[in-house]
């Protein structure tokens, strides 16, 4: 290893750690700092740094978490400016703390130990792989305990047993230098022949595979509940239990156990599992809890049958549409954000979750179809839409991406028509939640007249009033728009719909930002309780339940991980990841290379002209370069990753090349050889649908095209009870609201999110915490928790809304 890293490297592929260090450095530094360094660079014709640079770099204090050095490095990144540049300049400086941030660690981890789960009598392999600029020595330790010959990278436990579960950690060291690894726990799970249905163990390392299912229990009141289920994978599996539908509080572990049973605690019980990628669910067991004085069956009978009727859903499905990307209309940010954290959500709740980006026209129309066969008698169907919208004459419309500017409804989706759809399905609950404008489209007079049922199972919850507009705070990062901000802090609530709706208001009642604005409307003809957690009993339809999960699991099906091995000997690990239905996340990891090779690296390349790959945003270093904001605490570590976009598009298997990349330290000359092999991962989730065909004869367009009379609505609008006005969070972005109006000549409505669009008319506007990471990319932040009252303030007076 170099006493420096490359002197040729641009400096915006620095990692992220390394930039943190040198701008905190520059930051806090008065005589030798960012401003010193602006003017070092300025006098270089190469990278000159203007006065207005320097001015834009000196207003980022301004910023919450805002750092001037930062800004400062990316434009001198932008320019061309590489490390040995930067040693130079910093050199010249004379700051020698900025300089150390830029040489390596003398001892560095490379691969952590990672977590797993396994049978016991199978092999437990932990790695832990480290360089230094001596030679490295390892020590694992169990607990405190050191493992004994355990002086390798490579701690080998074969068989596992019972008594090896665990955390073990790593210990390594380079003459002085002293460093730990990270904690991985090993659960080791007693299974013989207990293996669930049609699954195998041949590899832990490949999919989370179910090993253990809870059984039915029969308690009385006063006895201990113990359910257990158990998978196996790498990394570790997680775990939720669920009593009839809903998540219980704190019950995270693989063993379930409640000390004095009560009557309440009786129902249907299951566990859901999942792990980076991947989701899946128990058997759901009944637990039936006896008093004490009724010991016979006769009595337990009488028992249950005394219990009031509890309403459920056959079956629960929900379709997810978030467009950001239009062609001729302004661009949006939240819808991505939102539909993911909401995915997330009803997944908790049973529901089965459809969730989509940028669809164009025909793509919508599809996926409402695809929709609409999952649903039968019974099911609750939940329909959520983020993007542009209008209303007319009472009627909501949907913008694909593809809409021409002016559009029409012929070009739209009309709501009210799937809502008849639905009802043509004997749904249980039909719930809307449109996070859209609601203003009038002014390039639009048709009046499709629809003509509803009426049923006492419909909900509408509008993120905005009738006639009234949306709004975003204007930001650098992603976050949740103002509707699912508060709606998802309320959704798993087991309460009626419209309740959790109404309190869901009343929060956003209290945002100032918005307050006399925006506020969210309900519009309801339910008239039972039913609620989102009600429980699922598919009962004579369980038939049709199972065929409608098979049609769902195939478009959520993930290809397999594979290990691929090339002639020069290097092995390299090909992972998946889904981020949406229609994104699908692909890493490249080397496991292994020859000891004679000096670089080895691996990338995937020649994707179908369909996905429209951007080359520039592909085998990047860290998920978010490449456009993965909300699965990157999720991926491994160490890979390089690819996201790949709108699959629904896909009309052939998708095939690509891994590209092997290695030069050899034997080598007079540093030209790298390449290696490749072509993948065939066949249609990944939502390609798998065809959604890109053309228009079924029977779908959605039939009933968006019929005339309309604006009395034929089935919901009541609500009175001023249901009419509430939105309130401030903590922000680190305080930029100007930009306003909404009905978009005139543009023919619809309109959004924006950067000053490039400040001459337009916009749409649905959103709060914003975002940062920018140190790569120039949005992340997503954790929200802030604090009480800011002073910078609350200064946002608020910060606003400045024009009339409509």
């Amino acid at each position: 290893m170099s006493d420096s890293l490359e002197r040729s490297t641009k400096i915006n592929l620095l990692k992220e750690s390394i930039v943190k260090k040198l701008c905190e450095v520059l930051d806090k530094s008065s005589n030798k700092g960012w401003r010193k360094l602006g003017e070092i660079v300025s006098s270089d014709r190469r990278f000159k740094v203007s006065s207005d640079d320097m001015e834009m770099c000196s207003l980022r204090v301004l910023e919450v978490e805002g750092s001037p050095s930062l800004t400062l490095l990316r434009l001198m990144g932008e320019r061309g400016c590489t490390m040995g540049h930067l040693m130079d300049y910093l050199q010249t400086l004379g700051n020698s703390d900025a300089l150390q941030c830029l040489k390596p660690p003398a001892l560095q981890i490379l691969i952590q130990p990672q977590s797993v789960a396994l049978i016991c009598g199978h092999n437990l392999r932990l790695s832990c792989h480290a360089v230094g600029k001596s030679p490295v020595q390892y020590q694992w330790f169990k607990s405190r305990e050191e493992v004994p010959n355990s002086f390798s990278p490579e701690l080998l436990i074969s068989p596992v047993q019972l008594k090896d579960a665990g955390f073990y950690i790593c210990r390594v060291n380079c003459g002085d230098a002293c460093e730990f690894s990270q904690w991985a726990q090993v659960d080791v799970l007693n299974v013989t022949m207990s293996y669930a249905p049609g699954q195998s163990y041949q590899s832990i390392d490949r999919r989370l595979k179910l090993a253990i299912h809870p059984q039915s229990q029969r308690l009385h009141v006063g006895e201990t509940l113990q359910l257990e289920c158990g998978a196996v994978g790498r990394p570790i599996p997680r775990y939720q239990w669920h009593r009839n539908g809903v998540p219980i509080p704190k019950a995270t572990k693989r063993k379930l156990m409640i000390p004095q049973v009560m009557q309440d605690h009786h129902g249907r019980y299951r566990c859901e599992i999942s792990s980076s990628s991947e989701r899946m669910w128990t058997n759901e067991v009944d637990v039936v809890i006896d008093d004490i004085y009724a010991i016979g069956g006769d009595s337990c009978e009488l028992f249950l049958n005394s219990l009031p009727e509890q309403l459920y859903a056959t079956d629960k499905v929900a379709l997810l549409i978030g467009n950001l990307s239009y062609q001729n209309h302004p661009q949006l940010k939240a819808p991505m954000v939102d539909v993911y954290d909401l995915t997330n959500l009803l997944r908790q709740l049973n529901f089965k979750v459809v969730s989509l980006l940028d669809l164009t026209e025909s793509e919508m129309r599809n996926a409402v179809d695809e929709f609409l066969l999952l649903l039968h008698k019974g099911v609750y169907g939940l329909l959520y839409y983020a993007g542009h919208g209008y209303e007319n004459y009472g009627n909501s419309f949907m913008v694909p991406v593809d809409a021409p500017n002016p559009y029409h409804s012929a070009n739209c989706l009309c709501v009210q028509s799937i809502l008849k759809l639905m009802q043509e399905k004997e749904t249980g609950l039909n719930v809307f939640l449109l996070d859209m404008c609601r203003k009038r489209n002014i390039h639009d007079e048709s009046t499709p007249n629809i003509v509803l049922r009426v049923t006492a199972n419909i909900v509408f919850g509008y993120a905005t009033c009738q006639d009234a507009e949306a709004f975003e705070l204007s930001s650098t990062g992603f976050t949740n728009g103002v509707f699912v901000k508060f709606l998802k802090k309320r959704l798993l609530d087991d309460e009626k719909i419209t309740v959790v709706l109404d309190r869901v208001a009343e929060d956003m009642g209290q945002f100032d930002a918005t307050k006399g604005k925006q506020a969210l409307e309900i519009r309801s003809s339910l008239s039972e309780r039913r609620a989102l957690t009600d429980p699922i009993l598919p009962g004579d339809s369980a038939d049709l339940v199972h065929a409608h999960s098979r049609q769902w699991a195939k478009a959520h099906e993930l290809p397999e991980s594979m290990s691929l091995n090339f002639d020069c000997g290097a092995q390299i690990k090909l992972g998946f990841a889904a981020e949406f239905s229609n994104v699908l996340v692909i890493y490249t990891h080397i496991v292994k290379k020859p000891e004679d090779m000096s670089f080895c690296q691996a990338h995937v390349t020649d994707f179908s002209l369909d996905l429209d790959v951007d080359p520039k945003e592909m085998n990047r270093e860290t998920p978010e370069e490449t456009g993965i904001y909300l699965l990157s605490s999720s991926l491994p570590q160490h890979c390089l990753y690819t996201r790949l976009s709108s699959l629904q598009k896909l009309r052939e298997e998708l095939v690509f090349t891994v590209c092997l990349q290695g030069t050899f330290a034997a080598m007079d000359d540093d030209h790298p050889i390449f290696w490749t092999k072509s993948v065939n991962i066949g249609k990944p989730l939502i390609a798998r649908l065809d959604l890109h065909r053309a228009v079924r004869r029977n779908s959605c367009l039939q009933t968006c095209m019929m005339p309309h009379s604006p009395s034929q609505s089935p919901c009541h609008s609500p009175g001023p009870e249901h009419q509430h006005y939105l309130h401030h969070g903590s922000h680190q972005d305080y930029n100007r609201l930009s306003p909404q109006h009905a978009q005139g000549a543009a023919g619809g409505c309109g959004f924006s999110c950067y000053d490039q669009f400040s001459q337009c008319d916009f749409d649905r506007t959103y709060e914003s915490d975002g940062l920018l990471s140190s790569s120039g990319k949005l992340s997503i932040p954790i929200e802030a928790t604090e009480d800011i009252n002073e910078l609350q303030a200064v946002f608020i007076s910060s606003l400045h809304l024009q009339p409509q």
